[in-house]
């Protein structure tokens, strides 16, 4: 498992995906850690009562439907998939609407979502998401790039830790793929990905 992890921090994002589809037929009992720590290039999905695109992942998705942060409702349609809470779902769609703007004015464009869950400790788990497609055909504004995309995946955890305190963690995962092209330089291609970790506790008073 240490050298299939190893592997796939060594993988180039475009080539992330086939990657694991090979390392998951060849450790199958190591199926769900593969899954649940191996971090894909991000998806797009269009909701189409909003007509606004929002981002799939692991986070959103029960069986293979994804839930829609704009309008709380799953593509392909799922009658019993989870849902947040009402107070959840409230802060969800203020958390999508600020980091709409925010990545407009940040990144220039691209796509955004943001998506809220209660977790088994009495707290909760926030996942902000980012991607950008750099290239001319994407959602560049500039045109310096051939191919390119910059995929943000940040996770939040927070619960209580002892009376007076609750414990924040950060997760975030960043994945890099672009290639220019131009007469006097040639082909240049750079690609990578990066995942830290934050943690800490902090004196709240929690349930106000």
């Amino acid at each position: 498992m240490d050298a299939a992890m190893d592997l796939m921090r060594r993988i180039s994002p475009k080539q992330s995906e086939t990657a694991l589809s090979a390392l998951l037929s060849l450790l199958p009992h190591h199926s769900a850690d593969l899954l649940s720590q191996v971090d894909q290039p991000l998806q797009v999905c269009m909701d189409e009562e909003s007509m606004k695109e929002f981002i799939l992942c692991e986070y959103n998705r029960d069986a293979d439907s994804y839930r829609s942060p704009w309008t709380n409702k799953y593509y392909p349609p799922l009658e019993d998939g989870p849902l947040p809470s009402i107070e959840l779902r409230k802060l969800e769609v203020e958390a999508n609407e600020v980091f709409a703007v925010y990545l407009d004015q940040y990144y220039e464009g691209g796509v955004s979502s943001v998506y809220l869950w209660e977790d088994d400790n009495q707290g909760f788990v926030a996942c902000f998401l980012i991607k950008k497609d750099g290239s001319k055909t994407g959602h560049g504004r500039r045109g310096y790039l051939q191919e390119g995309s910059w995929d943000a995946i940040h996770v939040i955890e927070v619960g209580p830790e002892e009376e007076g305190t609750a414990r924040y963690c950060l997760t975030s995962t960043i994945m890099l793929s672009l290639t220019t092209e131009n007469k006097p330089s040639g082909t240049f291609n750079l690609s990578g990905s990066i995942r830290r970790q934050w943690q800490r506790v902090i004196c709240v008073t929690w349930g106000e």
